[in-house]
């Protein structure tokens, strides 16, 4: 398997799908619809998507059934990147190498831009719900669709409290908090929500949520190491504001050597817990390399 091939081959099938669920028609919030867009289509590795994707295609190939959670999960995922990037949390100006949704439209369209992609996230799995007449399916629909509910929750609470914590001495135990629900809690369900659907037993789901919480730690952890001695030209947004703003990452609380001890250890034991699932999770596998080894 080329892992480069399969990742761009995901990216597009996400990108198209995310394409149909754009609003274009004229109405008078025409321009609030263009700066939904305007983040949604900004590019970004989509690797929520792709984790329910993959997953879900370790155990059934009809992905189309996923395809709907996969995009609500990039929504809730991009209006967290318009909100976070809001002069009155992190108050940046690039994303994606490109201005960030507040400094090309303006602030009241950014925060509303990020609250119309949260609702529609919503409005998306709400349409597929209503077409689903098996009992089963239905039932498993549910299940995700509550898990979603909590992880958005979880997400927020994290933000929050990285928010509070700027500046401030923070123990091992609330820096862990803050990137299991900031970050980790969206990628887990990400996992979680490919494999319910698909309908696996709770032995599998176990091991596939161990997998998930250690690749959602290890993606933050990446994310602390990068803001400290990332490349700007090729992250596509600012280096070293982490410490300008004195927030509480591993790497601040680790040192960089530190982080990047616990990256590697947390990344092997990621793989080992898909080890009995040979080929069909070899792309899960890269994965959790590919998150380890990122630049950007």
């Amino acid at each position: 398997m080329d892992f480069k091939e399969e990742l761009k081959k995901y990216q597009e099938l996400v990108n198209k799908s995310l394409g149909k669920v754009v609003r274009k028609k004229e109405c008078p919030e025409k321009i609030l619809n263009e700066s939904m867009e305007y983040s949604l289509m900004a590019g970004g590795k989509r690797l929520r998507p792709i984790l329910v994707i993959s997953t879900y295609e370790i155990f059934k190939n009809d992905i189309e059934k996923c395809i709907p959670y996969a995009l609500s999960l990039e929504m809730i995922h991009n209006f967290s990147l318009i909100h976070d990037d809001l002069p009155g949390i992190d108050n940046d100006d690039i994303r994606h190498g490109k201005p960030t949704n507040h400094k090309k439209y303006n602030e009241a369209t950014a925060i509303l831009a990020g609250d119309g992609l949260l609702n529609g996230a919503y409005i998306v799995i709400s349409d597929d719900l209503k077409t689903t007449n098996n009992k089963e399916e239905l039932e498993k629909k549910l299940k995700v669709f509550s898990e979603f509910s909590m992880a958005v929750d979880r997400m927020i609470a994290g933000e929050y409290v990285d928010t509070e914590y700027e500046g401030k001495e923070i123990t091992e135990e609330y820096l862990d908090y803050i990137h299991k629900n900031k970050t980790g809690a969206l990628l887990k369900l990400s996992v979680r929500m490919g494999a319910i659907l698909a309908g696996v037993n709770e032995e599998d789901l176990n091991k596939l949520t161990n997998y998930a919480d250690k690749i959602g730690l290890a993606f933050q952890i990446k994310d602390d190491i990068l803001g400290e001695i990332g490349n700007v030209e090729v992250l596509g947004k600012p280096v070293g504001k982490d410490k300008e703003m004195k927030k509480c990452t591993f790497v601040s609380k680790y040192g960089l050597k530190g982080a990047e001890e616990i990256l590697e250890k947390i990344t092997n034991e990621a793989i080992e817990e898909l080890k009995e699932y040979g080929k069909k999770a070899e792309f899960l596998k890269e994965l959790a390399l590919y998150i380890k080894n990122r630049s950007k």
